[in-house]
């Protein structure tokens, strides 16, 4: 028994891929739509994931939250079924449905019972080719958004994170909130908002994954049958983007609030470039869960803060390398101060091989546990295809993490922790 729970132990820690038994499958279709299969004989369950890119990165501040709007419209019904009749279906195979835009895509995401995955195919098809997207349903999707807008502003860490990004990316896309504002809401109209969801809803900027104790065969048959005969448009036109600022200033912003807010990072790899999982590594060492640099030295041994945490996202154009911590307003300061300590220490002295090791095992561990489910898989096999990733990427990335060196961590350090934005939210 010893052995068995050292190896599932070293299964997680290595990163190996989970359930590596299960089998994927990718096709194109003659119209340029994408579909990828992932037979999981293991749970009987089906997870499907629909990625279509569109997004914020297509957004401008007149029209922000655009991608996010035409989705919270689309999930109020069909031309064959009201909303709740859709998701009454859908509850009844054990499953549900639903759908949001995000930064680099939108995602119409689904589950139920691997026995019901012809129907919940079905319904997926049914939502994203033949919404009603009805003028009536604007006005009240358009209000509830704009709730929700108004919660993230009242929430002090979701109103530092927005306001970070603002000032970390300016004029770039990436600044822009996938809610979008109120003004920018209220700008779109109804024809605004069909003319959006008919520029990218087309075959080539789609991809469909399944993921789920499911035939393969099947299940692409089932895919031809619904999306083969959706006429082609062609790639959406991109235009070029404006380049991310990453001023390196320092904001201090006042709001009502129990603490104060405290992010400091640069611009950081996209998904594709070759220093990716370098910086991941460089993330998990300074604020990789409760072994992170960050929760040690200013949350364990000083008590500077509540929160201490580090983020770094993959996105298809520059990312951001995020340090965080959430603090009482008293130790503001010296948590600044050492955050910024932190920051200088891992760019001028190279970290030990045990610490390398440590975070290397967790941030390879926690990427294996979060694919573990259908409703991830699916959602990785959709994104790596949209971002432009092959499919065999996971092993790659494992590779690479394991290939990195102290000095590695040391270079990317100094290269994307060179200019630091700096974004504080205290109270008043």
């Amino acid at each position: 028994m010893i052995r068995l729970a050292l190896a599932l132990l070293a299964t997680v820690v290595l990163g190996a891929p989970p359930d590596a038994a299960a089998q994927t499958t990718r096709e194109r279709l003659d119209n340029g739509f994408t579909v990828i299969v992932r037979e999981n004989p293991v749970a009987p369950v089906v997870a499907v994931s629909l990625l279509v890119k569109m997004g914020t990165w297509w957004e401008t501040p007149s029209n922000g939250g655009i991608s996010n709007f035409v989705h919270a419209v689309m999930v109020r019904g069909t031309t064959k079924r009201s909303g709740a009749e859709l998701a009454e279906a859908i509850a009844a195979l054990g499953g549900k449905i639903s759908a949001s835009g995000e930064v680099d895509y939108s995602e119409i995401r689904a589950s139920a019972l691997a026995r019901f995955w012809r129907e919940l195919l079905g319904f997926t098809a049914e939502l994203a080719l033949t919404p009603k997207l009805a003028p009536g349903e604007l006005d009240g999707e358009r209000d509830w958004i704009i709730g929700r807008i108004q919660k993230r502003r009242d929430s002090a860490p979701s109103r530092a994170f927005d306001e970070f990004f603002a000032t970390l990316y300016g004029p770039h896309p990436y600044s822009l909130q996938v809610l979008g504002t109120p003004e920018s809401l209220r700008r779109v109209d109804y024809a605004a908002l069909v003319g959006w969801y008919r520029r990218f809803y087309r075959p080539e900027q789609m991809t469909l994954a399944v993921s789920g104790q499911v035939s393969a065969t099947e299940v692409l048959a089932e895919a031809r049958r619904l999306f083969g005969e959706l006429p082609r448009g062609g790639q959406v036109v991109e235009s070029a983007r404006p380049t991310p600022a990453n001023p390196g200033t320092r904001r201090v912003i006042e709001q009502p609030a129990q603490q104060t807010q405290i992010l400091a990072g640069g611009l950081a790899p996209s998904l594709s470039q070759p220093d990716h999982a370098a910086v991941k590594v460089l993330s998990t060492i300074l604020g990789g869960g409760m072994a992170g640099r960050l929760f040690v030295e200013l949350r364990d041994k000083r008590g500077l803060a509540y929160t201490a945490a580090s983020y770094y996202d993959p996105v298809r154009d520059p990312g951001a390398l995020i340090l965080y911590l959430g603090t009482a307003p008293e130790n503001a300061t010296k948590a600044e101060e050492g955050l910024r300590r932190e920051i200088d220490r891992i760019r001028t002295e190279a970290v030990s091989d045990d610490e390398l090791g440590r975070a290397k095992g967790y941030l390879l561990g926690r990427y294996t546990m979060d694919r573990r489910t259908n409703e991830r898989q699916a959602w990785y096999l959709a994104f790596y295809e949209s971002e432009g990733a092959s499919q065999d990427f996971p092993e790659r990335y494992r590779k690479a993490v394991e290939a990195v060196t102290p000095a590695d961590v040391l270079r990317v350090a100094k290269q994307y922790l060179d200019k630091i934005t700096t974004l504080v939210l205290r109270p008043r």
